[in-house]
């Protein structure tokens, strides 16, 4: 196995008329305020926690709304990996290089030499405390085996259980700021390919719901232990249990 990945970037990609509302949302949920833009890259913006690494990111690009995740590591190491896993590589970028996982998951091998430092949970003026703590991989029922050995591969993190059968989680409890959950979606669910969505964890599951309504998300349907939202720009995400802090 190689050395688990120690750091994973969470990309919400939208269109340039969503670009606006998309940062203000997100900056309002995580109490993250947008930096600049990217020195030489208009097209990215990051939300700037007070203490830590930015791990959230706002692109712009020409397509629908969706969801990706960068994987740091070596650039003339790791897309060759990869591509012996099952990924595919794309173009590659300046200290990136873009891939897409075995179901079809757009994502990123990035370059970086700056030490990393998770960020903390944000405390909210009622009492309970929430942070982005998980980014879900979504994948059609009859992918799901083969993409869920390619992340356990692809990160080498340890398996962590789930008490619900379709849900599988890989941690990196040492370094990452986020988890992966690998989700079997469910044969009416229609999908073809692989998607993500992004995951808060908060110590008061109702409060931050109502919270994040009040910020423009729309409440989809209550889950075991999450209940799923909509952002403005029509992403899905999830408020959960999980703990904040981990």
């Amino acid at each position: 196995m190689p050395t688990p990945v120690a750091w994973v970037h969470a990309f919400v990609d939208v269109p340039a008329r969503h670009v606006e509302g998309t940062r203000a949302f997100w900056s309002a949920v995580t109490g993250w305020p947008p930096g600049g833009a990217w020195p030489g890259h208009p097209e990215f913006t990051s939300l700037t926690p007070p203490t830590g690494t930015p791990y959230l990111h706002v692109q712009t690009i020409d397509g629908a709304p969706r969801v990706h995740l960068d994987l740091l590591g070596d650039l003339d190491v790791d897309p060759a990996r990869l591509e012996r896993l099952g990924a595919a590589r794309g173009h590659p970028g300046d200290g990136w290089q873009v891939m897409t996982s075995p179901a079809g998951l757009p994502f990123c091998v990035c370059a970086e030499s700056s030490p990393h430092q998770r960020p903390a949970a944000t405390a909210w003026p009622g009492g309970h405390r929430s942070r982005l703590v998980q980014l879900c991989v979504d994948v059609p029922a009859e992918r799901y085996d083969a993409e869920l050995a390619f992340w356990r591969s692809a990160t080498g993190w340890a398996d962590e259980p789930v008490e619900d059968p379709e849900f599988a989680r890989l941690v990196h409890r040492a370094e990452s700021p986020v988890q992966l959950l690998v989700q079997r979606l469910g044969d009416d669910d229609g999908a073809l390919r692989a998607r993500a969505h992004l995951d808060l964890g908060s110590d008061d599951l109702a409060a931050e719901v109502a919270r994040v309504r009040a910020l423009g998300a729309r409440e989809l349907w209550p889950g075991n232990g999450f209940v799923a939202l909509e952002d403005p720009a029509g992403l899905p995400f999830c408020v959960t249990a999980n703990d904040p802090d981990r």
